[in-house]
């Protein structure tokens, strides 16, 4: 089985850096000063007691890849960057191709299902950073993150069990798990605060006053509300957690900020697109076809497209603001 990990930064990076040293065969289609870095150099993947660059196999686009019978597509891009992904995939790849959602939210899979044959989801808690081209940083030690893996919808096939033997291998905790999107909407409760700490700063969200952990407290609930007026089965954020544990601590890297989420590392590189829309958005979506009033999630995705609008930079908003516009939408 040969693996085409599609976006790969922090966690695509991170997980086609770890495949190919464990011996799998691995192609990492990246862009930009990354992919020359990577080319240039090999991918340099710092752990906690470890640092080396790897020599990996990369492809700029898709069409670069010869693609054969028994390839897997692992896709690690950011969710609003998948449909234009998927469009050149579709083209190069054709539509039998195996496609697994490595990635935030439960959009993903929906969107690969209307057009490929074969989907898979697969849970990613893996406390990676990337934000230097050619660099990724890989905190969680013994292992460095949790990826079981099963078929959209449900179920575990001969793929399934393939890739969760190579993961583990490569190092991660990587179970087989037929009810996989049951996990994906489990994390996706932990992962609604990611624009709190790309907005007001990751330090006030470590902080943790009263506010901030009123303010999650009140999106999660939203998100849970929703969940049993749409009937979604989903793990509880102790469920997750317990797993996370048993898997990884954040170990320290020397020279190496831990930084904050995916969403705070998009602002901190200045991308043009974020992926609340994807997170906070599918809270705001599920509110509106079910009746579930989700003001905290919809101020919080409002805000996060107005600071990217005016290029605001991470840590620019005043958790005020959001509060603000959070009892505005709540009076309507």
């Amino acid at each position: 089985m040969r693996y085409i990990i599609y976006g790969a930064g922090g966690i695509g990076g991170g997980i086609g850096a770890l495949l190919t040293r464990a011996g799998c065969d691995v192609v990492l289609i990246a862009r930009g000063d990354h992919l020359t870095a990577m080319r240039e150099q090999g991918l340099r993947v710092r752990q906690p007691g470890r640092s080396e660059a790897i020599k990996v196999q990369t492809a700029l686009h898709p069409s670069e890849v010869e693609f054969r019978d028994g390839d897997v597509v692992v896709l690690t891009m950011k969710g609003q960057d998948t449909a234009a992904a998927l469009n050149d995939l579709e083209r190069s790849a054709g539509p039998e191709i195996p496609v697994v959602c490595g990635q935030n939210g439960v959009a993903n899979e929906r969107a690969v299902a209307r057009r490929f044959l074969n989907v898979y989801g697969m849970l990613v808690v893996m406390p990676a950073t990337f934000l230097v081209p050619g660099e990724i940083a890989l905190f969680g030690e013994p292992k460095p993150g949790l990826l079981d893996s099963g078929r959209f919808p449900n179920g575990v096939d001969e793929t399934v069990t393939q890739l969760c033997s190579d993961l583990e291998a490569a190092g991660f905790n990587a179970q087989p798990d037929p009810n996989v999107m049951r996990l994906k909407y489990g994390k996706l409760l932990d992962n609604l605060g990611n624009a709190v700490g790309a907005l007001c700063g990751e330090e006030a969200l470590r902080a943790g006053g009263d506010e901030v952990r009123a303010f999650m407290r009140r999106m999660r609930e939203e998100a849970v509300a929703c969940y049993k007026a749409a009937g979604i089965e989903h793990a509880s954020r102790r469920e997750i957690g317990e797993r996370r544990a048993a898997t990884f601590t954040a170990g320290e890297i020397p020279g190496v900020e831990r930084g904050g989420s995916s969403t705070w590392q998009s602002f901190r590189r200045g991308r043009p697109g974020i992926e609340t829309d994807w997170l906070n958005g599918e809270i705001t979506l599920l509110g509106l076809e079910h009746a579930v009033p989700t003001p905290a999630n919809r101020a919080l995705q409002l805000m996060a497209k107005r600071a990217l609008r005016a290029g605001l930079r991470d840590g620019a908003v005043p958790l005020k603001e959001v509060l603000g516009l959070e009892a505005e939408l709540a009076a309507t």
